[in-house]
């Protein structure tokens, strides 16, 4: 396992970024643009030697014009089935795991560097079976991570613009879930990169898979499956329901979810973002994909969508 655990100046990726190297020297993710890698796999094969974990500085002054210092921790990852269980459950469970990275910011190997995965049901377990508990005296540092679950994409609605959605959501990491009409066949060889396919009508959805980490998309194609949907999900907290269609499509909506529910609190319409996406000028289905998964992702980072020309000082705070 490989960790950027500190940066001094300025990089193209931000500590907590990983990787992971086997030993036949196959690398899945990556912790810089490219030119790191190289460096590492060759450092990397003292770590498989040994057992012992290391720190490698990077110094992109000279070599990247990145004008930043990148300390990666190298460290041993040995699985078993005890930890695998565990993990397994929480990434299904879609609860938070933490990892705590111990170090020091200087070029050496030493039992006491490694990390430790602590699960929120108290157990926790060190990568490597060589890591040390550190001593206080060692002066180590720490680089503390706290990982939630993955964004979730429920996507209302199985037409062809449902499919390029799924697929470059599932590109993105997320986890997406198909809502089809009950009497459609399709199944998940039709969305690739989907986790599951629910047949289901608004009354009968099971609204329990939404947690904070899920946004709703309604594109059913239907105004009225698409009212009958968005009258149950208002009732929901959820941070953010969008709807493909026009602005006059949005007005109808909401004005026929006043009509007949005249005590809808006005502040949950504030959730929806209707028409879904952000304004890029898309017109296919792939580009319409692209502007919906900008906007879910401004949504929950908490960003203003701008150029980024147009920011002073850094690109991430």
């Amino acid at each position: 396992m490989v960790t950027v655990v500190a940066l001094e100046g300025s990089s193209y990726r931000r500590p907590g970024v990983r990787m992971l190297i086997r030993e036949d020297g196959k690398m899945t993710g990556a912790v810089s643009g490219g030119c790191v890698e190289k460096e590492i796999l060759r450092q990397s094969a003292t770590v498989f030697k040994s057992g012992i974990a290391k720190v490698m500085m990077y110094d992109g002054r000279y070599r990247l014009g990145c004008e930043g210092i990148l300390y990666i921790l190298i460290e041993p990852f040995l699985l078993n089935e005890t930890f695998l269980t565990e993990f397994n459950r929480t990434i299904k469970e879609r609860t938070a795991f933490s990892i705590i990275s111990y170090f020091q910011k200087e070029e050496s190997s030493d039992a006491s560097f490694g990390s430790v995965i602590f699960f929120e049901n108290g157990t926790h377990f060190p990568l490597s079976e060589g890591f040390e508990k550190t001593s206080e005296e060692n002066k180590i540092e720490t680089f503390t991570q706290r990982l939630k679950p993955s964004l979730k994409l429920i996507i209302i609605g199985a037409e062809h613009d449902s499919v390029q959605l799924c697929a470059l959501a599932a590109l993105n990491g997320w986890e997406v879930i198909i809502v089809a009409p009950e009497d459609d066949a399709r199944t998940l060889e039709n969305f690739p990169g989907a986790l599951d396919v629910i047949n289901s009508r608004a009354q009968n959805f099971d609204y329990k898979n939404i947690d904070e980490e899920t946004a709703v998309i309604l594109m059913t194609h239907s105004f009225t499956k698409d009212l009958q949907f968005l009258k149950e999900l208002l009732e929901r907290e959820i941070k953010y329901i969008g709807i493909l269609g026009p602005v006059k499509r949005r007005e109808q909506l909401f004005q026929k979810i006043i009509e007949d529910s005249p005590d809808v609190n006005p502040l949950s319409f504030e959730k929806i973002h209707a028409p879904a996406g952000i304004n890029i000028g898309a017109e296919t289905p792939q580009e319409i994909a692209v502007s919906i998964i900008s906007e879910i992702l401004a949504v929950f980072r908490g960003q203003t969508v701008f150029q980024l020309k147009e920011r002073n000082g850094r690109i991430h705070s």
